[in-house]
């Protein structure tokens, strides 16, 4: 598999010169500097390009072109948003860059509540307690209605641990949901979230699909057109979180997709992580069967907690992910192409611990993104495709 990494522009704690020195060859990033919905310009493309191909690298895939809110909830006049995604869709196959990476979450991408939690081996990994979402749910946001989502035993400890934080504990939970992680391009307050959650009061899950098959009708055509493959990233945590709906976490959901617009462009970036987090997600089976429409990879895995709705981030190659198994069925289907003539598959590590030198306060690095953990885990994966390459020849 290609090798990438993500890098999110000159601003990142992480350098290219860096990334160089990891064994990755790819460079995944985005122009976050320009503002949901507009289009990318030709321009700005290539001068980022010529920037990552001066380090030595390929701009390999861009994460992402984010998808306006407008176009999730369904909003009148949301159609200036899609041509402007379908736009930028061309512009990057006129620049040479052909795969896309996005996601269709509403309002919070993906999501956590402790972004420094200790192992027993001493690294930190980000985490998602079920319970301290809900305190932060019912307690901090106050959102209408949440009661209804949680059992009376939730309720319960919920309030207890909301009573039991301190000021400092309470404010930085606030910050880990809604401050807006690395690849998040929003971010808000508790009033701003609360007024972008209100927008979904009318949105039921089949309305979301509906939505997202509507914006795939006019942008699989443009990415056609431009050579440009499409891979959605699964919903992070992959269930319905703030009353919002979730449609990318399940097999059933991606069939849907695939379904919605037939065509090889429009496709999935397979996230084991994301997907590893729900017991009845089939990791091996779901690599197998979409094998020909994955045109991304992220290598990640969790670990489900004692409460199976928390989780945190586990070595790459343990948690509760069968990685072995995932990568031979990726190798298997890259031996395809190359036999068939089909397209590179890259992959990167995603979501490192934060480990050694980089615990320091002086050593800044992306939750999630740091040099050291991120250049472990992709030691192991390489080492995991070497030996499936191996075994079988």
């Amino acid at each position: 598999m290609e090798h990438t990494w993500r890098w999110f522009g000159p601003s990142d704690p992480v350098t290219l010169a860096d990334v160089r020195q990891t064994g990755a060859t790819g460079i995944v990033t985005a122009l976050h500097e320009i503002p949901n919905g507009e289009v990318w310009p030709v321009d700005d493309i290539l001068a980022r390009k010529a920037e990552i191909e001066r380090a030595g690298l390929t701009w390999s895939v861009v994460e992402s072109i984010p998808v306006h809110e407008d176009i999730k909830s369904g909003e009148p006049g949301s159609g200036r948003y899609v041509d402007a995604w379908a736009e930028t869709v061309r512009n990057l196959g006129r620049c040479g860059i052909d795969t896309v990476c996005y996601n269709f979450m509403p309002v919070l991408d993906w999501t956590r509540t402790d972004l420094a939690h200790a192992l027993p081996d001493g690294s930190w990994a980000l985490r998602f307690d079920h319970l301290d979402f809900a305190a932060f749910d019912l307690h901090l946001l106050r959102r209408p209605g949440a009661e209804a989502d949680y059992s009376d035993a939730d309720l319960a400890e919920a309030e207890r641990r909301f009573q039991g934080m301190s000021e400092t504990a309470r404010d930085r939970l606030v910050a880990n949901v809604i401050a807006g992680l690395p690849g998040a391009e929003e971010s808000y307050t508790l009033e701003s979230l609360r007024r972008d959650l209100a927008r979904y009061d009318d949105v039921a899950p089949q309305d979301l699909r509906d939505n997202l098959a509507g914006f795939l009708r006019t942008v699989v055509p443009a990415a056609e057109e431009a050579g440009v493959r499409l891979g959605i990233h699964p919903d992070d945590p992959p269930r319905p979180l703030l009353g919002l709906p979730r449609v990318v976490s399940t097999a059933d959901d991606v069939r849907g997709i695939l379904g919605a617009v037939d065509s090889p462009a429009n496709g999935l970036t397979f996230c084991t992580g994301s997907f590893g987090v729900r017991a009845d997600n089939d990791l091996v089976a779901m690599a197998r069967e979409f094998a020909p429409r994955i045109h991304f990879v992220h290598l990640r895995a969790t670990r489900r907690e004692a409460d199976p709705r928390s989780f945190h981030e586990a070595v790459h190659i343990d948690g509760d992910v069968d990685m072995v198994g995932v990568v031979g069925e990726l190798v298997r289907e890259e031996r395809r192409r190359e036999r068939d003539g089909g397209a590179r598959l890259p992959m990167r590590p995603d979501h490192g611990h934060r480990i050694l030198s980089e615990q320091r306060s002086d050593r800044r690095s992306n939750p999630g993104y740091t040099l050291l953990g991120r250049m472990k885990g992709l030691a192991e994966l390489r080492g995991v495709e070497l030996a499936v390459r191996a075994l079988s020849v």
